[in-house]
């Protein structure tokens, strides 16, 4: 049966573990490239408007799961580098998990036990679902497929010319498109509504000037 401990717990999962286990999986893509060399890197945490901009990290308005990395370009580019880079979410969240599920074993965070247990299993989910090879929704190679196809192959294989982690330019190109048709569309509503209270306004006189005028006919047939 779902009871409140239940609700408690899926909202502490939904709004807390979920999101921090997402973070951590994009760090991986950070930490990597930055010990290979990379120009203009960039964490995004959140969607929506930006609040702040601290170095390479950007927080949006809304909070939520969705967290990115980007990227413009490879200061050291080889299959070596790229295997690399697809494989740190994968390395962060395992060796994450594994780190803690040791801790719990030997009974260092018994306090808060079922947090922890629920944070380990998420992360074991990311790693899961980024190591086995498979396509995505979107038709996209997740991690697996890409590192197995690199090594393999030495080259993506998908014919996509879209690149796997995206640009920090052109991200930031299409935020601020982006927030170009917020404004427009915030001053075109702004102005719909001066509109109408325009017309809302004539509309009172109109019928000010109605009554005065009625009032003025019953006068005169008095």
């Amino acid at each position: 049966m779902f009871g409140l401990a239940d609700l408690l717990s899926l909202i502490i999962s939904a709004f807390i573990i979920l999101p921090v286990v997402v973070f951590l999986r994009e760090t991986g893509y950070l930490l990597v490239s930055v010990i290979f060399g990379v120009n203009n890197p960039r964490l995004t945490i959140g969607s929506g408007p930006r609040l702040i901009k601290l170095g390479m990290f950007d927080i949006r308005k809304y909070y939520h799961l969705y967290s990115w990395y980007s990227y413009d370009s490879l200061k050291r580019e080889s299959k070596f580098v790229y295997v690399c880079i697809y494989a740190g979410p994968i390395l962060v969240n395992l060796v994450l998990a594994l780190v803690i599920n040791a801790l719990i074993a030997n009974g260092y965070l018994e306090e808060y036990k079922t947090f922890w247990d629920r944070f380990v299993f998420y992360a074991f989910y990311y790693v899961l679902f980024d190591i086995v090879p498979m396509k995505t929704a979107n038709g996209k190679p997740n991690n697996g497929l890409i590192i197995y196809e690199m090594l393999r192959y030495g080259r993506r294989t998908d014919y996509n010319q879209e690149p796997f982690i995206p640009s920090t330019t052109e991200v930031e190109e299409e935020y601020q498109e982006e927030m170009e048709k917020i404004e427009e569309l915030k001053e075109h509503q702004k102005e719909q509504v001066e509109e109408q209270k325009e017309r809302e306004k004539d509309v009172l006189k109109e019928q000010k000037e109605q009554e005065k005028e009625e009032i003025k006919e019953k006068k005169k047939e008095k």
